[in-house]
């Protein structure tokens, strides 16, 4: 696995970094969720998440999102991606953590930065009749997710 580096860099006195990789959600709506959150406080945005894992609250689909029904509240297209917030729950706590032990207050912070890049992908193969396969691959992520203090 090749080593990834963040895609910004922030003043390191006043912000925390964490990364989730090769992560196996779905990259659309790893987007999508990203999207959503970008500029949350960090408990608004937990909320958020923690709503979207019980089935409470939907994330607006702005891209790929035919097909998709209409949800509660001021949305149209919406889905409830679990797994992919469970995920990106996993990488905020994570940063959290990392603001705790740089001595900022999580309480303050917002989230700066928090973006999807499509990892490698893992080819699989399912076996059909007649002896033949079909291609099954396995979609990988990496988060990236940078929360800063306002001042």
């Amino acid at each position: 696995m090749a080593r990834i580096n963040y895609s910004i860099k922030g003043d390191p006195e006043i912000t925390s970094k964490a990364m989730g990789s090769e992560l196996h959600i779905s990259p659309k709506k790893s987007r999508e969720i990203c999207h959503k959150i970008k500029g949350m406080k960090v408990a608004e945005a937990r909320k958020f998440l923690e709503d979207v894992i019980i089935l409470k609250q939907a994330v607006p689909f702005k891209r790929h999102h035919e097909g998709t029904g209409h949800r509660k509240g001021p949305m149209a297209a919406g889905r409830y991606p679990v797994n992919a917030s469970k995920e990106i729950l996993k990488v905020l706590k994570n940063a959290e953590s990392n603001a705790e032990y740089k001595g900022l207050e999580p309480a303050n912070m917002y989230i700066m930065h928090a973006v999807i890049q499509r990892g490698r992908v893992i080819h699989g193969f399912m076996p059909r009749a007649r002896g033949r396969a079909s291609p099954k691959d396995t979609e990988t992520v990496n988060i990236e997710m940078i929360l800063s203090e306002v001042r």
